[in-house]
């Protein structure tokens, strides 16, 4: 039986993405995997906002290392915690099927029922600007962490709500706390709710295996959404927001851009065949109509 070393940090929702794809693989094909954790400078500097730190690269930059080192074959990566451009060494082989798309929102039934000048914990710029966008008598403070470790930060009172990504509580089995928010009201991150597997771009081995797990609609749909990142040449601090949808073949993507403090935004939408063409070509267009303040969080 093939074995394959599959990587991964080590939180509980983590580990749960791991083996879905340890599982996804053995139903697949005669192949067992053995899971190695990871630890990311990302676990280990919590008191930060993540682009004061080193930015996405903090959740990958371990996992590429012993990707690159042949510790591992694969890594298992919560897609929106994956920088937009990757090295050549390694592929994006596969993303399993993407689960609820929505933020959640735990502390309150709704933005509008936060208390008046309440407190929201997050440390997601995109989510700092929403919020404020909707509710500018609130005020924001750094909630970074663990599901476990924010919704302890809420029940010790350093916050009145915070927000959470629907799937990653689903996938905790905790699809019980908090109150979804429709896309409508506050759209979601580039390749939220994706789960992304990489290996080694000479692995042809391990590459051809993964794409009998690859879900065809998520990748290309979150794909796009990585190419409207690509675009606007987004950082960590771009309060940035995204959602590609598949139908008939055809890709319909929203987006919108909003300054830091979400006083200002600017957001629209474009269908065709090819996602990624469409992506850059709404990018630029948001882009155009962008005022300064929106400006100021994308290299363009």
């Amino acid at each position: 039986m093939t074995v394959l070393k599959l990587g991964t940090r080590g939180s509980p929702l983590a580990l749960v993405q791991a083996n879905m794809v340890k599982h996804a693989l053995a139903a697949a094909h005669d192949i067992a995997c053995e899971i190695h954790i990871i630890r990311t400078t990302g676990d280990r500097v919590q008191d930060r906002a993540l682009a004061e730190i080193g930015g996405k690269a903090l959740w990958t930059k371990e996992l590429d290392r012993a990707l690159l080192a042949c510790e591992i074959d694969l890594a298992v990566h919560s897609m929106k915690d994956v920088e937009t451009i990757r090295p050549d060494s390694i592929v994006i082989a596969a993303m399993l099927e993407r689960a609820d798309v929505r933020d959640r929102l735990v502390g309150a039934d709704s933005l509008a029922a936060i208390r008046e000048y309440g407190v929201v914990g997050t440390s997601s710029p995109r989510r700092r600007a929403q919020v404020l966008r909707a509710r500018p008598d609130v005020s924001v403070v750094l909630f970074r962490g663990n599901v476990d470790t924010r919704l302890a930060k809420l029940a010790a009172g350093e916050a009145d709500a915070t927000l959470l990504a629907a799937a990653g509580l689903a996938r905790l089995g905790r699809d019980d706390i908090g109150a979804a928010l429709a896309v409508e009201e506050m759209l979601p991150a580039p390749a939220q709710g994706a789960v992304g597997i990489e290996c080694r771009a000479d692995d042809a081995m391990t590459a051809g295996l993964l794409a009998a797990i690859d879900h065809r609609a998520t990748s290309r749909a979150v794909r796009a959404e990585r190419a409207f990142l690509a675009a606007l040449d987004a950082t960590c601090h771009s309060p940035i927001a995204a959602l590609a949808t598949i139908a008939d073949d055809v890709v319909t993507l929203r987006a919108e851009l909003l300054s830091e403090d979400g006083g200002e935004h600017v957001a629209g939408d474009a269908s065709g065949p090819d996602g990624e063409a469409l992506a850059r070509d709404l990018a630029g267009a948001l882009f155009a109509r962008a005022t300064p303040a929106i400006r100021a969080g994308f290299a363009g």
